[in-house]
């Protein structure tokens, strides 16, 4: 059996700190966190920085390392500072040495980098994913950053080193907590699958804000346990987290192959654990990663206009419209600037500013949208400020039996001095002669 820790759905989310306590008395093999995706749009990855606080991400991460130091186990964190770009690897490379050095503790750490060189990516064979856009040489070399998504043979890769700590560049969210169990020669259906319902804490869970949970796998499948006081796993909170980012609820891509958990069966063992077995791990005849990539796509700024006259309210999409064409031959007429060299567009918030034209609801709403103002001495502080408060704007429930919520940015990042204002432009697939082609290990005695 391998027993995995998974404290929280990401570094800088927070954690149960008793949950945490009681887990590791359970003697984990390992513990994984995720250190962040592309939830918060391509800004992040496009800068190569972190959505989290350094201050959150340091207080978190020491928690977790002394966790690792009283388990003796492994401590592995994937897609390091939100986006897994090589320089978030070294920022928490660089927090962990100041961790290790104020408990006075050392450790053997090991860091795999995911990000590829541009120039080499555009001469690359690269397979389009559904609906992934159009891409040419020039469009991939004026990436500021490419990642490539790790799985869990670079992650093995990482533990064969003997490392204590592994911080890892972008990697598939379920391949740090798949690894090991994969690597002891646990059923490969039930490492996939359970790394799938584990990858968010406590997601799969009714007290999904409490983060911590243990996941026992073994030769048919695995187990599921959350460990905070009042939460418990049941076969529908386990089995509905299968739909979870996740188009097919019954099919997962991986590198190296996909998920198939369509026979898969939910089992309550007691109030608080659930046992899956069933699930069927298939092998594709080539091994592939997927890449991300970001791009500057221009320089932003914004307003808002609040409009509360009732009149104005009931107009608002007519008012936006008079004002965009105005603007336009103003443009024309005061500047001759190149139509096709800029844009101009209104969102009416609280009307359709998510969906747009897609938009099918209609309402009277009085309140157009919640706006978070950070004022402090000086820009990193206000920055600071914002970023702490950016995961409460994100996910913060009403209460905590609810399951947890996602609210939307209108930009990204969401705490803005808007500048250089990035876009996604790879949706596609590389295919690798060995999986540590696209990849590099550094490893450290500290």
């Amino acid at each position: 059996m391998t027993r995995v820790l998974i404290p929280s759905g990401a570094l800088g989310l927070g954690y149960d700190k008793v949950a945490l306590e009681r887990a590791v008395t359970a003697k984990p093999d390992l513990i994984a966190i995720d250190g962040g995706s592309t939830d918060s749009g391509p800004s992040y990855l496009g800068r190569g920085v972190s959505k989290y606080a350094r201050e959150s991400t340091k207080a978190e991460w020491q928690g977790l390392i002394e966790a690792r130091i009283a388990a003796d186990c492994p401590l592995v964190i994937g897609t390091a500072g939100t986006c897994g770009t090589d320089s978030t690897v070294d920022w928490l490379y660089e927090i962990t040495l100041e961790i290790l050095s104020d408990l006075g503790a050392t450790a053997k750490i090991a860091r795999l980098y995911s990000e590829q060189d541009p120039r080499k990516i555009a001469r690359s064979s690269l397979t389009p994913l559904s609906a992934a856009p159009d891409i040419d040489t020039a469009t991939i070399e004026s990436c500021t950053h490419i990642v490539a998504l790790a799985g869990a043979e670079q992650i093995n890769a990482a533990l064969e080193t003997g490392a204590d700590i592994i911080i890892a560049g972008r990697t598939t969210d379920t391949a740090i907590i798949a690894a090991l169990p994969l690597a002891n020669g646990n059923h490969a259906g039930g490492a996939w699958h359970g790394a799938k319902i584990g990858e968010c804490g406590a997601l799969c869970a009714t007290n999904p804000q409490s983060g911590v949970i243990l996941v026992d796998f073994d030769d048919t499948g695995f187990t599921v346990t959350p460990m905070a006081d009042g939460a418990f796993a049941t076969p529908h909170t386990v089995s509905a987290h299968m739909l979870y980012e996740n188009s097919d609820p019954f099919i997962l891509y991986e590198p190296g192959g996909y998920l198939d958990v369509t026979g898969a069966k939910y089992t309550a063992i007691d109030e608080r654990s659930v046992r899956v077995d069933g699930s069927k791990w298939v092998p594709s005849d080539a091994y592939s990663v997927k890449l991300e990539g970001a791009r500057i796509t221009g320089y932003q700024t914004i307003l808002m206009a609040i409009l509360r006259d009732a009149h104005y309210v009931e107009n608002a999409q007519s008012w936006c419209d008079d004002i965009l064409l105005k603007h336009g031959l103003k443009v024309a007429d005061r500047i001759g600037l190149d139509p096709a060299t800029w844009h101009a567009e209104l969102r009416i918030i609280g009307q359709d500013a998510n969906l747009g034209y897609l938009e099918t609801r209609t309402s009277n709403a009085t309140e157009l949208g919640v706006l978070a103002i950070l004022t402090a001495p000086d820009q990193a502080t206000a920055n600071t400020l914002g970023k702490l408060m950016n995961p409460y704007l994100l996910h913060h429930p009403l209460t905590q039996a609810e399951e947890q919520p996602t609210f939307a940015f209108p930009f990204s990042p969401a705490e803005i001095d808007r500048g250089a204002a990035y876009e996604f432009v790879l949706h596609h697939v590389m295919e690798l002669a060995d999986p540590m082609d696209a990849f590099r290990l550094e490893v450290t005695d500290v």
